[in-house]
């Protein structure tokens, strides 16, 4: 019975940290763009943005992260064989990576609040796609575990890797153009 509570908590508290993770880094890209705004917008959503992600890290993000690294001990209490698993191994592995992006992103918003964040949207649009990265293999391994296909896996991966980084291309280059077209009405409309 112990192994059902724990089991679901563990899943309770990777969807509230995923949702976090996701939301946060989305905050810190609307942030960087807050720079764009003239007075007295850009303070304006500066704050509200740093007040958002302080928010966000420390009442939503950093409490799911630790209820699910406490179920996920309280599992492992009650299979501890499953310790010897080589599929656990590399799934520990990829949630030490996660515990690094998580912690990355404090510093991340104490660079913004101190405003000496060197990181452009663009570059934060793709450490967004970190945890999707993350967050499918932890999945997978935990799932089919010593059984993961490898090889589909790791081609699957590649491939929504491009497919995140072609979509962020992409975008970059749309809001490019939407830019390059609203100034030219705004011209033709001055020189009317």
């Amino acid at each position: 019975m112990a192994y059902s509570w724990f089991k679901a908590f563990h899943i309770v508290g990777i969807v509230v940290w995923f949702a976090g993770l996701f939301y946060l880094v989305r905050l810190f890209i609307y942030h960087v763009e807050a720079n764009l705004e003239p007075e007295p917008a850009r303070t304006i959503l500066k704050n509200q943005y740093q007040i958002m992600e302080k928010r966000l890290y420390n009442i939503i993000t950093t409490p799911g992260m630790v209820v699910t690294v406490a179920m996920a001990i309280g599992l492992l209490s009650t299979e501890p064989d499953v310790l010897k698993e080589g599929w656990l191994h590399v799934k520990l592995g990829f949630v030490v990576l996660l515990l690094g992006y998580h912690h990355y992103c404090k510093r991340l918003m104490k660079q913004l609040a101190q405003e000496t964040c060197k990181w452009n949207s663009q570059q934060l649009r793709a450490l967004n796609e970190a945890p999707t990265v993350m967050l499918v293999v932890i999945v997978l391994l935990a799932v089919f575990k010593n059984n993961l296909p490898t090889d589909i896996t790791a081609w699957g991966i590649v491939g929504m890797i491009i497919a995140m980084a072609a979509t962020i291309q992409l975008y970059a280059r749309k809001r490019r153009k939407d830019k390059e077209k609203l100034t030219t009405e705004m011209v033709q409309q001055q020189s009317s």
